[in-house]
């Protein structure tokens, strides 16, 4: 059993290194961490699928330009930020009632103050992409 879960981590680690070719940083982390979890969970077949997994998941939330980080560290604190019960998490959607800012020289970005943290969202999901320190 122990050969086929070396054989299983091998072939993960294979894919997901060449996988790295095309993917950004994020999908390469999860293809290999859900294959690992997927070896250890479900042998072979759960390598596979871990993997396959892992890489959508990861690329679902690839972290933003550097450009758009610096322009969100450089923006004013706004007078009145945000407070919300839930804890600010990637990968986790902010309420609605959160306005959010465009980052002018990319759409594909939002940001707004919540919690006293700067936090770089997905304005078409209100998913939060990234939390600026």
């Amino acid at each position: 059993m122990n050969r086929k879960i070396s054989i299983a981590l091998l072939a993960a680690f294979a894919a997901s290194v060449s996988t790295a070719a095309l993917a950004q940083e994020g999908a390469v982390t999860g293809a290999a961490g859900g294959a690992v979890t997927g070896a250890i969970v479900g042998g072979p077949v759960g390598a596979a699928v871990g993997g396959v997994a892992g890489a959508i998941a990861g690329t679902a939330i690839d972290p933003p330009p550097q450009r758009v980080v610096t322009y969100v560290e450089q923006q004013p604190v706004p007078a009145q930020p945000y407070v919300v019960e839930q804890k600010v998490v990637v990968g986790k959607p902010l309420p609605r009632q959160v306005v959010l800012t465009p980052v002018p020289e990319d759409p594909h970005y939002a940001y707004a103050v919540v919690n006293d943290q700067r936090v770089i969202v997905d304005p078409d999901s209100y998913t939060v992409v990234q939390v600026v320190r």
